[in-house]
């Protein structure tokens, strides 16, 4: 059944070993930050830094394993039409990037809706590990530059994870809307995902 990721807001699920997410990008312009509990013990999460010390790649590639911070694969890359358009490196959005980009007063933030999505399902997060951004592209030179303004997905463009052990995933579409990072109208936009045996 395809579940909705309201635009600016989390979402979260349980997903049994074995049964594969798929993850859409439906407008085409939309980062989904994207974390990985292990059900019986949310001490141990999805790691970028394992990750990527472990596949050697900054985007994950299809058949690689997301590891998590003890080492272990939690979600595997089985099939991509966003071309390898995700980012492992940038940390999740909050209050305080907000503030550190201008902005007076509360903002919707991934952080907190990492928070939000897991309270609905009576969790709490330890901690809110560096994200899988799905669909987030932030181009980096030979320099080590980056860009915020690269052009994003395509409408429907998807991932599909497949879970290896008991977890439960959690998503963000994130709110920034001062950046381009969704798209150059900076209009954050629902998303969608799926679970299957």
């Amino acid at each position: 059944m395809l579940q909705t990721i309201p635009a600016r807001r989390g979402k979260a699920a349980a997903v049994a070993k074995g049964q594969r997410v798929k993850v859409i990008n439906t407008h085409g312009a939309q980062v989904v930050d994207t974390w990985a509990f292990n059900r019986a013990d949310m001490t141990e999460f999805m790691s970028m830094e394992h990750t990527r010390a472990s596949s050697r790649h900054i985007i994950p590639r299809i058949g690689d394993a997301m590891l998590t911070n003890h080492r272990r694969p939690i979600l595997t890359v089985l099939e991509d039409t966003a071309g390898g358009i995700h980012d492992t490196l940038m940390a999740a959005c909050d209050i305080y990037r907000y503030q550190e980009l201008g902005h007076d007063g509360y903002h919707d933030n991934c952080t907190d809706n990492l928070a939000a999505g897991l309270k609905e399902l009576g969790l709490t997060p330890p901690e809110t590990p560096s994200p899988f951004n799905l669909f987030m592209n932030i181009p980096w030179t030979t320099e080590g530059n980056l860009s915020f303004d690269a052009p994003v997905g395509t409408p429907g463009c998807h991932i599909v994870l497949r879970a290896e052990l008991d977890l439960v995933i959690a998503f963000s579409a994130c709110p920034q809307d001062i950046l381009p990072i969704n798209g150059a109208a900076c209009r954050p936009t629902e998303a969608h995902f799926e679970i299957v045996d």
